[in-house]
């Protein structure tokens, strides 16, 4: 009975003098525990979109009409929509991260690309002036929507739905008020100056596709012409937004700014961080990002439309939203709205190319953003240790 109390009495190896337990005692710290590479990879932002466009390829590899969808030329018009959404999906990516919306970027895409065409056919400006001014004008709009939201603080939301509908009228009334119609066409037509039309719209590497097409390993017309003859420059604007883009947001300390403002405003205003300019700057930059689309669209057909550029900001929202960004803000990557984007492309031309009814590509759109909100959000809570203990 002795050597019993003497045993309760002395402290165990995992007990202190006074018999409180360590954390050994249950197991070691979870905080020093290793992470295999398998969760962290899954942990990360972008692992959602990435392995949608795995399952994407997939499902329509095993379809028919998937050898025209991968081939050569069916894959560059994929690659080609998915820049063309994944160029103003990256600039609405980084101002959801910082916390706000911008639903006047569809609008912006018709404003610019009236603004050059009226600059150049009506005005007499040089091409280049007018691609110019299309950009300040963007830079203009942005800023008066960036000012308001930040000294009115209402919500980012109704600020640019009003800028939805000035653009979107302005383009309308302005276009019909000077030339009489809502289209103005022949933009390029006498202006001499190819270089900065081929700057938004002509491609790269077109020596090496033709010598390709001359070695019979790509598809040729009669006169020994590729049918591609190269890189489009939207893919190529694409690519190297995305990388400036990523650069910014993971390596700078502006990046930090913008994950600080998304996170929490107050708190990153009082450590120092600019939070009215972040956000200016950022509705600067999707403005800026609808111009650059709107003069790839003008430079590739040679005219302009009001109607261009519709429902394009809830297109920029959604190639966000499936690459992991989440609309509460602070929290995404800019590399997963690459593979968000490069999902919408494929299945665009995916459901064109196996034949499958275009009416379903909306249901599926759909389907594939609330599973996108809902697996970006388990990553998320499990990546912060949200769910521990349930």
């Amino acid at each position: 009975m002795a050597a019993v109390e003497q045993q309760l009495s002395e402290p165990t190896a995992h007990e202190n003098r006074f018999g409180i337990k360590s954390k050994r005692a249950g197991g070691a710290d979870e905080r020093l525990a290793s992470t295999g590479w398998f969760t962290k990879l899954v942990q990360r932002p972008e692992a959602g979109a990435a392995g949608g466009l795995v399952a994407t390829i997939i499902i329509f590899a095993l379809l028919p009409g998937a050898s025209n969808l991968f081939s050569l030329q069916g894959s560059m018009t994929f690659l080609t929509l998915s820049a063309e959404l994944g160029i103003i999906a990256t600039a609405a990516a980084l101002l959801i991260i910082a916390g706000e919306f911008d639903l006047s970027v569809g609008s912006m895409i018709g404003f610019a690309g009236v603004v050059i065409g009226l600059t150049v056919r009506e005005f007499g400006f040089p091409l280049w002036g007018g691609i110019a001014s299309a950009f300040a004008v963007a830079i203009l709009v942005g800023y008066l929507n960036g000012l308001i939201v930040v000294k009115t603080r209402l919500p980012s939301f109704i600020v640019t739905l009003a800028s939805l509908f000035i653009l979107r009228g302005l383009s309308i009334a302005l276009t019909r008020a000077i030339t009489g119609r809502t289209q103005i066409p022949y933009i390029l037509q006498d202006v001499p100056d190819p270089w900065t039309a081929s700057l938004f719209n002509g491609h790269i590497f077109t020596g090496f596709f033709q010598w390709m097409a001359d070695q019979g390993w790509i598809a040729a017309r009669s006169d020994g012409v590729p049918f591609v003859t190269g890189i489009p420059a939207s893919i190529v604007w694409w690519i190297g937004i995305t990388v400036v883009a990523g650069y910014v947001l993971t390596q700078t300390r502006y990046g930090n700014w913008i994950f600080a403002t998304g996170g929490d405003q107050d708190v990153a205003r009082n450590v120092g961080v600019p939070v009215g300019r972040v956000k200016i700057s950022l509705f600067i930059c999707t403005a800026c990002a609808a111009t650059l689309l709107a003069t790839i669209q003008v430079m590739e057909a040679g005219s302009a439309d009001t109607t261009r550029g519709l429902l394009k900001e809830f297109e920029a929202i959604i190639g966000a939203v499936i690459g992991g960004v989440l609309l509460t803000g602070g929290y995404g990557t800019v590399y997963g709205v690459l593979f968000g984007s490069l999902i919408f492309g494929l299945v665009q031309m995916g459901i064109f190319y196996t034949g499958i009814d275009t009416d379903w590509f909306k249901v599926f759109l759909g389907l594939v953003i609330l599973a996108a909100v809902l697996v970006n959000t388990a990553i998320r809570t499990r990546a912060l240790g949200g769910g521990r203990g349930r």
